[in-house]
């Protein structure tokens, strides 16, 4: 396979926690303290947050902007960024409509980095034909005007970024002396592989973080949107042998069922996800209880947190329930 540059540089039933929210935990992300922790000697846990969320405080997926990973394994879920990256992402509905990944594979699984999915012919020639609406060669979209850009800031100073927080649910950073802003590398993020040039990506190779926050990429290549659930599916794959973590034998390449747009599903086959929405009190708790645990099992709270380290739940809405017949009764 040829090796491009894009290569070398590049949640819960009622308020449950999501598999990827779960992962997080495991590695110390749990058990906030509550707003009135100064009247109660016993701190919230994220559960119990969670539980006590308002359904204002919750925010569905837009099907639109909602495209399903679908693998032999399971299903990934992955929000889309028009915000940030609106060309991208009108590429990336186009490319899913035409069913461009449906039977392509994922071709890169390179430790503490990034998976990476498409078409894995070496000559362009022999590439997969992008089909009708599809635009081959897009413009950089490393960041945007900061703008009327609803931005919920994090207290603590970042290494990468003059300030950072979160924007619509993605954790992002700015420049309000520049008035730029950008999405930032986190685990779960997706982002569009490219060549050398700036402007080479057409968003057909996407890829995935599922290492340390490899921060060094922002407004290096172009972020168009994050996972939202299935996770795992992708940061457990093995792990390719060849450079970069490509797949040396064909065998190896994980195959796509499809990639389609939620809105293009039907509505008994979608996942209704909703995310939390982070410009509400309940994610202002769960930030603050991240900075410094007062939970019984710490004894030095930080009184920190990094901006990749903030976990952004998720639930599955219970399908509603079926309208009685006509002409019986509700209950017995």
């Amino acid at each position: 396979m040829k090796l491009h540059a894009r290569s070398r540089t590049a949640r819960p039933s009622n308020t449950r926690l999501s598999p990827l929210l779960a992962a997080a935990l495991a590695v110390g992300l749990a058990l906030p303290l509550s707003a009135g922790a100064a009247d109660s000697a016993k701190p919230r846990s994220m559960q119990e947050i969670l539980d006590a969320t308002k359904p204002g405080d919750w925010r569905a997926l837009d099907p639109r902007d909602t495209l399903y990973l679908d693998l032999p394994r399971g299903r990934v879920v992955i929000e889309l960024a028009p915000e940030f990256a609106p060309q991208h992402a009108t590429n990336i509905r186009a490319l899913a409509r035409n069913g461009y990944w449906n039977k392509l594979s994922i071709n890169r699984s390179q430790d503490n980095f990034v998976v990476q999915w498409g078409d894995p012919a070496e000559d362009d020639k022999s590439r997969k034909p992008l089909g009708k609406g599809t635009k081959a060669k897009l413009p950089a979209e490393f960041e945007r005007s900061s703008d009327k850009l609803p931005f919920h800031v994090l207290p603590d100073p970042d290494g990468w970024a003059p300030q950072v927080g979160f924007a619509d649910g993605f954790p992002a950073a700015r420049d309000t002396g520049a008035k730029r802003a950008w999405l930032a590398h986190c685990y779960g993020m997706v982002g569009a592989g490219r060549d050398v040039a700036a402007d080479s990506s057409n968003g057909t190779e996407l890829y995935v973080v599922i290492g340390q926050s490899p921060r060094q990429l922002d407004r290096n290549i172009t972020v168009v949107g994050r996972v939202v659930q299935g996770m795992e599916l992708l940061s457990v794959l093995p792990r390719g042998t060849g450079p970069l973590g490509f797949y040396e034998n064909p065998a190896q390449r994980v195959p796509i069922t499809s990639i389609r747009l939620a809105a293009d599903v039907a509505k008994k086959d979608r996942v209704a996800i909703e995310v939390l929405r982070t410009d509400s009190a309940a994610f202002d708790e769960i930030i603050e209880s991240r900075r410094n645990r007062r939970d019984e099992w710490y004894k030095h709270p930080a009184g920190h947190i990094d901006l990749c380290n903030v976990p952004l739940p998720t639930r599955e809405t219970p399908a509603a329930a079926p309208a009685p017949a006509k002409g019986k009764s509700k209950s017995k």
